[in-house]
């Protein structure tokens, strides 16, 4: 390839290989295989300093089980790399052959012609309060699993559990340990499910101190007090969406948050016609579920509880404005999608795409209070 001439790479990344194609700058420029290398990175700063310079180098990879090990390093090489989102790779209908080389030939063509969309990649940090947070929510799954077990069984040997009794309560758990069971196997498999539960529930507790302390000392610590502010927004769910999103108010609008997270409606019209569906969900995933186990606290009336009040202690005028506000908004949003007939949990769902423009004017607004700027407008 000339000298000076911008290359488009291309990589198609496994675990232990990684096939690379080049695309020249310009329609007409050569696109072809360069060949399949090794994923480790002595093998990939050879191949960075075979096409080198480093700055003439525009690469590109689909995100996926391998992380980001490999966009920190041709970063810290120098050169520009995009984690490209792989749902959002235009495919042609008719394809239906799929190799390593023609992956990477196609992301290093699409990526010259500036079809691909990146990614925000997260910092260190981060990625390393998403692992936790993502590691609590596994843990919840788990001890909800194992929980239904033991329920089943007990339903399986007609055992009824004592009415008005909350389950999992000291008193129900109490009424759990006397139960026995006829056949040793059985009572075995009791046993074993308390004792497991008892584990999970360890665990969990231990994963929950982990990420509350994230909101004390973390490095996003003030967004994450902020955020709690808003009613059905607890230090955990603050937590996940910070995570998630790394500073919310980096997005340039509330509508392009609300997308990323696939609470945006689709969207099929034609000619004069227009015609929204369901939403996208093709989003984070995890945003998307906390922000919807939020929205279902604006189903009650606009209150400030002591919960409440204690978290928006020390926080800026603006910011329990803006909280107050959402309050209202949301209740009201959510009173009348009811009232038109529309099914409680969809109604809440348009209320948790709301409400994650109020996450991002609070954002906006700790980044405006940090650099000493101007007040944001509340997000509509």
């Amino acid at each position: 390839m000339a000298e000076g001439t911008t290359v488009f790479v291309g990589l198609d990344v496994h675990k232990e290989t990684i096939a690379v194609a080049l695309a020249e700058a310009g329609d007409g420029g050569e696109v072809r295989g360069y060949g399949v290398i090794p994923n480790t990175p002595a093998a990939v700063a050879r191949v960075v300093k075979k096409l080198g310079p480093a700055a003439r180098l525009r690469v590109c990879y689909e995100a996926g089980p391998c992380g980001y090990v490999l966009y920190r390093q041709l970063t810290a090489l120098g050169v520009a790399c995009a984690v490209v989102a792989p749902a959002l790779i235009p495919t042609k209908p008719g394809e239906r052959v799929e190799t390593d080389r023609k992956d990477a030939l196609k992301l290093a063509r699409l990526h010259r012609a500036g079809e691909l969309t990146a990614v925000a990649a997260p910092t260190p940090e981060q990625e390393a309060v998403r692992d936790l947070t993502r590691a609590r929510q596994a843990a919840q799954q788990d001890l909800h699993r194992v929980r239904q077990r033991l329920r089943t069984l007990l339903l399986r040997q007609g055992i009824a559990e004592p009415a008005k009794t909350k389950r999992w309560s000291a008193r129900w758990r109490g009424w759990l340990a006397g139960v026995r069971f006829d056949q040793p196997a059985q009572q075995l498999v009791l046993d074993d499910l308390r004792q497991a539960i008892g584990e999970i529930e360890a665990r969990v507790d231990r994963l929950t101190a982990a990420v509350e302390a994230q909101a004390v000392d973390g490095p996003f610590a003030d967004v994450i007090t902020a955020l709690t502010s808003l009613r059905g927004v607890g230090v955990v769910t603050a937590v996940t969406l910070v995570a998630e999103l790394g500073d919310p108010g980096r997005f340039d609008s509330p509508r392009q948050l609300m997308a990323f997270a696939g609470l945006a409606p689709s969207e099929h019209s034609s000619g004069g016609r227009e015609v929204r569906g369901r939403i996208t969900k093709t989003g984070n995933a995890h945003v998307r579920w906390v922000a919807v186990e939020a929205a279902w606290h604006c189903r009650r009336a606009p209150h400030l509880s002591r919960e409440l009040a204690r978290r928006q202690s020390g926080q800026t005028e603006a910011v329990t404005t803006i909280a107050w506000t959402a309050q209202e908004r949301l209740h009201r949003r959510y009173v009348r999608l009811v009232a038109r007939g529309k099914p409680k949990p969809k109604a809440v769902v348009a209320v948790a795409r709301e409400l994650l423009g109020f996450v991002w004017a609070i954002a906006r607004r700790v980044a405006a209070d940090r650099a000493g700027a101007a007040p944001v407008a509340i997000a509509a």
